[in-house]
């Protein structure tokens, strides 16, 4: 995730590029140099119903393929979980829009990556909460800053969004202090609004950060994440959202609670998911993409998000290896598998697709995305939408 101080020629151009070029899908309308697209290819896909990117019936399988995931909305132009960020997700022409939930001190769900809030937020701003900083541990990491679960609604409702990584997305800050923290709810209701306008679902991608932690300090997620989903005609199996958790007890929790297709995210190989470590569980990630462990996984789930990593290693240099055999695995057990995440930077690009020596420059993701899309993912997360459709926009026409 990283942008020079100016805009750079390469972000112009990927940008340009979304607006001008003829889809596979469908043409997109521009707008103007700075707009977003009137209409992206997964509005185009809805209007072509026996397209072959619609080919299933009903439910997350009507999703063209591959499908682009915004992840944390269009957080590579605006701060991340605002509803900016998944506004202009949206216009883009994402599939889905992620959203992660951590709880506030009186039991409500909002909008971030994180429950410490000290670099997303303007908190250290307000001298009326210097005494709620502190320190804790979350999922045995240590961490000094303010927390959400400190915090009542109305108090976070009075701080304003800013951007994560600034020295990353210098011009993402443009938008600090634009947007509030947005509930839960609040994004159901903007995803319902949008919806009528544009007469499709908006679909949703909602993952529950630190489950067992919360559950420790009395503010379980799942259930008022399931009551929501409920009120909201979201609970159902072909419903137009997926539930995802690095914990695998919280997407069998929700599993009892709510039939929404469901996701399990998988970190690095040698990492346990913290339920694990709690529960004395001595499994690994690399024990869960075995085909034993997908097998366990597709018993109570329908797909899972693992890093790109797992789908195709990078060795010692940084390069991409070998593809493993995850997306066969997965998919002989009736996963889908969404992989994350894509950026367009080039600190964040494996070595053999990075140009030039400014970490913060654009790269050659196009090729890097046509490398992960070439082993029959299913779709992908991404911090720039635009660019994640136009290459799937290749493959797909292709």
């Amino acid at each position: 995730m990283t942008q020079g101080e100016h805009a750079s020629p390469a972000r112009r151009t990927v940008l340009g590029a979304a607006g001008a070029a003829v889809t596979g899908v469908a043409g997109a309308a521009v707008l103007g140099a700075s707009a977003v697209l009137a209409a992206g290819p997964a509005q185009a896909a809805e209007a072509q119903g026996g397209s072959q990117d619609r080919r299933h019936g009903h439910g997350y399988r009507s999703l063209p393929t591959p499908t682009v995931i915004a992840h944390r909305g269009a957080s590579g132009y605006r701060p991340e979980h605002t509803l900016g960020s998944y506004q202009l997700a949206l216009d883009l022409g994402a599939h889905v829009i992620e959203q992660d939930l951590v709880p506030t001190k009186d039991g409500h769900l909002v909008c971030r990556h994180e429950n410490d809030i000290t670099g997303t937020t303007d908190v250290a701003d307000h001298p009326e909460f210097a005494s709620r900083r502190t320190t804790k541990s979350v999922d045995g990491v240590s961490y000094t800053g303010w927390f959400t679960e400190d915090f009542t609604l109305a108090e976070l409702k009075t701080l304003r969004a800013k951007e994560r990584i600034p020295a990353v997305r210098q011009e993402n800050t443009l938008y600090d202090g634009r947007w509030q923290i947005p509930t839960f709810e609040e994004v159901l209701r903007w995803a319902e609004s949008e919806g009528r306008r544009r007469g499709r679902p908006v679909w949703l991608h909602v993952e529950t950060k630190h489950p067992t932690y919360f559950r420790s300090l009395g503010l379980g997620l799942e259930e008022p994440l399931a009551k929501l989903l409920r009120r909201y005609g979201r609970h159902r199996a072909d419903s137009p959202v997926f539930l995802q958790s690095f914990e695998p007890s919280s997407i069998q929790r929700l599993a009892r609670l709510v039939h929404s297709p469901r996701v399990v995210l998988l970190s690095a190989a040698s990492s346990r998911p913290w339920d694990f470590v709690q529960a004395g569980d001595p499994r690994t990630v690399a024990d869960l993409v075995t085909p034993q462990g997908l097998r366990w996984i597709a018993s109570y789930a329908q797909g899972i998000g693992p890093t790109l990593d797992l789908v195709i290693p990078r060795d010692a240099t940084g390069k991409l290896g070998t593809p493993t055999t995850l997306v066969r695995d997965a998919h002989a057990q009736g996963l889908i598998l969404h992989p994350y995440t894509q950026r367009n930077e080039n600190s964040f690009l494996p070595a053999d697709f990075r140009r030039g020596t400014d970490p913060n420059a654009y790269g050659d993701v196009f090729g890097a995305l046509k490398t992960y899309l070439a082993t029959g993912i299913d779709g992908i997360f991404s911090d720039n939408p635009d660019t994640a459709l136009l290459a799937a926009a290749d493959v797909t026409t292709r």
